[in-house]
Order: structure tokens, then C-alpha cells, then sequence
């Protein structure tokens, strides 16, 4: 992983770094390709691409439905769809795509905990959006803040923001420990990108291989575990306590 000072710049008072940026877009980029790809010329007699896409669209509609009342769960099937499957490639791009200089990196954006902690807060707000709209303002307010009694409002106060930290730092946590780990692996086989030690490369060729198919099974858990756990807080919202 290169090291140093990642170049930033401003806008509107606010700044960004390019890593985040270009990591963010690229995966953004995948996810469209893929949908694009996956879902062209459907048919009644689906070919291989649309077993693909039926099979992801099934599964989260799974999460869905045992998480959520079957009223309120036809109206987030989308968004957990949509928010499962660039978690997904987030999780594994650092995987395949991590390269890049010390101006700006391509890694998986699910490693960055900015990222992670803004897409928790955005799920938490879609799920106390999803409170308004089934109570109202006022019978939001006093089923999620006011009850089971209005003295416990400190303690749910904290469990909102404990619920967003756990939700974004968790997955940040696995991925970027992962990301890391390979990067030790591959200065064990090539310190300081030359080939010192034959035994040593080769030695670290299978501990590769395995750790990515490690990682490939965290990455695919953790986006199961963040849609999973937005689908029970829009669920919490919607139900009355």
C-alpha cells in the first residue's frame, strides 16, 4: 500500500481526498455495469445472467420479509437490494483493484471508515424516515423516543447513536483488518517490490490464496449483515412497541 500524504482539496468549505473519491465512484461504477449487465434481455426462460440476478433479488427480498411487517417490507425491497450489492463489491474491490500512489488509492471504499459510518447514518435515517411516514411526526416521536416509558429517553437517545456506530465501524473493522493483513503477506513476498527471497514467495503464494478466499466470505457476511441489521431498525421504526 503506498504511504504518505493523500492529496485533498476543497469544496464548499468542506474537504475531500481522492482515494475516497475515485474508490467510492469505481465502485459505484461496478455495481451500474453489473446491474446493467445481468439484467439485459430478460426472459420467461431466464438465461444463466438472470438466475444471477434472480437469485440476489430472492435473497434479499428474504431479508426482507423476516425482518419486516409484509406491508412495510414491499416498499424497502430496492433499497436493501441495491444497498446489499454495493456493500458486496465494496467489501471485495480491495480484493482485486488495490493500487495507487500516495496522491490517491483505489481500495475498497468499505475500508474507509468515513464511508461505512456515512452509509449507516444515511440507513438509520431511511429507517427513522420510514417511522414518520407510518405515525406521523408526533406518533414517531412516542414510539420510538417516548416509550416503553418517557423516562428511558436518555437510553434510547444512546442506543441510536451506539446503533450507528456499531452498523458503520463493524464492517469497517473487517475490511480494512483484511486489507491490511494481504498487504503484510505481500511485503513478506516482496519487500520493497523486489524479489529477495524465492522461498519466501512461494511460501506466501497458498497464505494469499487463502486469506482472499477468507476475505471473500467475510466481505460477502458483512454486506449480509449491514442489510440485514438496516432491514431490523426500519422494522423497529414501523412496529408499534
Amino acid at each position: 500500500m503506498p504511504s504518505g500524504t493523500l492529496k485533498t482539496f476543497q469544496f464548499l468549505g468542506l474537504t475531500f481526498d481522492w482515494t475516497t473519491i475515485i474508490s467510492t465512484t469505481t465502485a459505484f461504477v461496478i455495481v451500474l455495469a453489473l446491474g446493467i449487465f445481468l439484467s439485459r434481455k430478460l426472459s420467461v426462460r431466464p438465461n444463466k445472467r438472470q438466475n444471477l440476478l434472480e437469485w440476489v433479488v430472492d435473497f434479499t427480498n428474504g431479508i426482507v420479509k423476516d425482518q419486516m411487517p409484509a406491508q412495510s417490507g414491499s416498499t424497502y425491497r430496492l433499497y436493501i437490494f441495491t444497498l446489499f450489492l454495493f456493500i458486496f463489491v465494496s467489501n471485495e474491490m480491495g480484493l482485486f483493484l488495490q493500487f495507487g500512489s500516495d496522491a490517491a488509492q483505489v481500495k475498497s471504499p468499505t475500508s474507509i471508515p468515513l464511508i461505512t459510518l456515512t452509509m449507516a447514518f444515511m440507513s438509520l435515517l431511511v429507517a427513522h424516515f420510514a417511522g414518520v411516514s407510518k405515525f406521523g411526526l408526533t406518533g414517531y416521536l412516542k414510539n420510538t423516543f417516548l416509550k416503553p416509558a418517557p423516562v428511558l429517553l436518555p437510553v434510547t437517545l444512546i442506543d441510536q447513536v451506539t446503533n450507528l456506530l456499531t452498523l458503520g465501524l463493524r464492517i469497517y473493522g473487517n475490511i480494512f483488518a483484511g486489507e491490511i493483513l494481504l498487504n503484510l503477506i505481500a511485503g513478506f513476498a516482496l519487500p520493497n517490490n523486489t524479489l529477495s527471497s524465492p522461498i519466501d514467495f512461494i511460501l506466501s503464494i497458498p497464505l494469499e490464496m487463502v486469506w482472499q478466499g477468507f476475505s471473500l466470505l467475510i466481505g460477502a457476511i458483512q454486506a449480509f449483515v449491514f442489510a440485514t441489521l438496516t432491514s431490523v431498525y426500519i422494522s423497529q421504526m414501523v412496529t408499534k412497541e
